[in-house]
């Protein structure tokens, strides 16, 4: 063989081995902490690939909070209170540092959190944040027919409250579920939900 064939044929060799790709396998490690936050389970669901998956990780981090967030995002019996929409500050001290919406300022730092890969993640979370587990008790002051007898004004502080107290994460959800769009974050669906926790009666809530 002479040294131009050689050659040749050592380039269409390579060339073929560039163009082979490798196969992957694609999983998602379901490695979450005892308790774990909310958005944690959230994405978790979110990329997982199969039907199936989601269901299986909704049944095992099952908490009354969870399903809290889902009655109130996918009823449409459940009929949100709270302004619509990005949600402002209050307080003095607030307006005086910052300028913009709460609901900014959490996207922010959500946006700082995936650029940085730092998320405080379930119980190692040391900023002594409150957590969607704990407060979704407080969930019914938010609704139409849950507590009629407190004012916008107490009703909205309360909310911002609880918002300002959260993990940017959380508060993020808490933000999505107030305006029923959960799933343009999440890719969690109402009939996922139904299957992961079939004794959810929806309707007739209001």
């Amino acid at each position: 063989m002479t040294t131009a064939k050689k050659v040749a044929t050592t380039a269409t060799t390579n060339k073929r081995k560039s163009t082979t790709k490798k196969k992957t396998t694609s999983f998602v490690v379901d490695n979450l902490p005892k308790n774990p936050l909310a958005f944690e389970v959230f994405d978790l669901v979110s990329r997982s690939r199969t039907k199936q998956k989601k269901i299986e990780i909704l049944k095992k981090y099952d908490d009354s909070s969870l399903r809290r967030l889902f009655v109130w995002n996918f009823d449409q019996s459940i009929v949100s209170i709270l302004p619509e929409g990005p949600v402002p500050y209050v307080g003095y001290d607030e307006q005086n540092t910052y300028s913009g919406t709460l609901t900014t300022r959490i996207s922010e730092e959500v946006r700082k959190m995936h650029e940085s890969g730092n998320f405080s993640l379930g119980a190692s979370d040391q900023q002594g944040h409150t957590t969607i587990r704990r407060e979704s008790k407080h969930f019914y002051h938010f609704v139409k027919g849950g507590n009629d007898g407190i004012n916008a004004i107490r009703r909205e502080t309360m909310y911002i409250n609880i918002l300002q107290g959260l993990h940017p994460l959380e508060a993020e959800i808490l933000v999505l579920v107030k305006d029923k769009q959960l799933e343009t974050k999440y890719k969690i669906s109402k009939d996922i939900v139904s299957e992961a926790y079939p004794n959810i009666v929806w309707g007739d809530r209001s």
